[in-house]
């Protein structure tokens, strides 16, 4: 039971976190050495922990708050859905929300991009299309074709299939015993602050890519692409074009394409999608993150007519995809993923998200442009990282051990604000329908917590 006062509510829920979770990309022993922080409620781009102190929303929830937190109208499709159904299976059923969601899908991606086959998170998503992808050659007769080309850099995801497709590093290396083998040619170099390009370098990129692909085209089942920003891997951008060109690269040579959207769909860059926005088909195009806006676990893998189609036969064929998941389509994620997606769409229209998005850089290019401390800003649509350096004249780094950003974080709850580093960069994703005060109020604190944190660490 929880003690009555909010001391003793705040000390027992310690107790029970540190004495039985295990979080996620957490060295147990360092989240254990500060008191935690428990999220009791929400409202727009703030949250409220379980002792009443507020806190900006800096990172969206990892990256997949849309319309802020709390919204009455998604709150209300929710309850709706709920009045009728908390959940359905699809496998063997439909149900309305699922099948009016599959049909908003297939309405805002492009070409033929007909068909959703729902999961629940992105890694789930991308492991539906590697699969369908290597289904689809051995259907065609080509069962040759088995192996995948990635970027570096890139992260699709935790499950197996994606730590091999990905390219994290210390994220991932540990299981490399385990991955099946794939080919990865070198990401193109972009920089762009407050949407203006200030260098950008696709020419080899592209080149060992075709190269790639000349040799091993007919032994390659798919590409696999995070279109204009790498997120994990630091919010690394593409130079506008280089995914048409890497997309017009695999239909000449005859290979599946994949694009991992999971991030940068649903308005974080600006577009709703970014293949639509590029003037893509791929294959396979992966969403999860804002497509619930945050609220549910959902994923889709939106795929092509025509690779849907080889997929048909009599049982007996055993053509048919055999892959699923208990929640697959749950009623209560779709109804919010259509909520979110009709409130997305006039924002994006209208020009509101790239207001947003304009006044984002403002504040980042007027907060860090000359600091110290910052090595270099990358802002694009509403994503930013800010690297940090013990001397921005200098190309040292901080020492590991001293984990520089980790403690500009801690520092910033200070300032009641919510980050999350990479390594010694700090990574800026801001619920999308945020104002421009709260705008600068997430940059105004995120300096606080560095011109806090890091003349202290210099002098060590």
């Amino acid at each position: 039971m929880v003690p009555d006062s909010a001391e003793a509510k705040e000390a027992q829920l310690q107790e029970w976190d540190f004495s039985h979770s295990w979080h996620p990309f957490a060295q147990m022993q360092e989240y254990t050495s500060v008191p935690p922080i428990h999220i009791a409620s929400g409202e727009g781009v703030w949250l409220v922990d379980a002792a009443g102190r507020r806190y900006l929303d800096g990172t969206a929830s990892i990256w997949t708050n849309v319309h802020g937190h709390n919204d009455p109208d998604l709150n209300q499709a929710l309850r709706d859905q709920l009045d009728r159904v908390a959940h359905s299976t699809m496998l063997g059923l439909s149900h309305p929300t699922g099948s009016t969601l599959a049909a908003k899908l297939a309405q805002i991606a492009p070409g033929d991009l007909n068909r959703s086959f729902f999961s629940d998170n992105g890694s789930n998503a991308v492991e539906i299309a590697l699969k369908m992808s290597f289904q689809f050659w051995q259907l065609r007769g080509r069962p040759e074709k088995t192996k995948v080309i990635s970027m570096r850099h890139s992260y699709h995801g935790d499950t197996f299939g994606t730590m091999a497709v990905g390219d994290s590093g210390l994220f991932h290396d540990r299981f490399r015993p385990w991955f099946f083998p794939v080919d990865t040619f070198p990401a193109p170099t972009c920089h762009e602050r407050n949407g203006q390009i200030l260098a950008a370098e696709s020419a080899s990129s592209l080149a060992s890519l075709e190269a790639l692909l000349e040799q091993q085209a007919d032994r390659t089942s798919c590409l696999i692409l995070e279109p204009s920003v790498q997120g994990a891997g630091g919010m690394l951008q593409q130079p506008p074009g280089f995914a048409r060109q890497v997309a017009d690269l695999c239909q000449r040579h005859q290979v599946h394409l994949i694009m991992d959207e999971v991030f940068v769909g649903f308005g974080r860059l600006g577009p709703l999608l970014v293949c639509s926005e590029e003037g893509i088909t791929p294959d396979f195009l992966c969403l999860a993150k804002g497509l619930t806006a945050g609220y549910l676990p959902l994923a889709a893998t939106v795929v092509r007519e025509p690779i849907y189609q080889e997929f048909l036969g009599p049982y007996e064929s055993y053509r048919a995809f055999f892959h699923g998941h208990t929640f697959t389509g749950n009623p209560l994620a779709a109804a919010v993923a259509l909520a979110s997606i009709r409130k997305l769409e006039p924002m994006i229209t209208s020009g509101e998200v790239e207001r947003t998005i304009a006044a984002f850089g403002a504040s980042l290019e007027s907060a860090f442009a000359h600091h110290p401390h910052v090595r270099q800003v990358r802002q694009r649509g509403l994503t930013a990282a800010i690297e940090l350096t013990p001397d921005a004249a200098r190309p040292e780094s901080f020492p590991i051990r001293l984990r520089a950003g980790l403690q500009v974080c801690l520092n910033a709850r200070q300032h009641g604000l919510l980050l999350r580093p990479l390594g010694d960069t700090l990574l800026l994703v801001p619920p999308i329908r945020i104002s421009g005060e709260e705008l600068n109020l997430l940059t105004e604190r995120t300096l606080a917590a560095i011109n806090q944190t890091l003349p202290n660490l210099v002098l060590r």
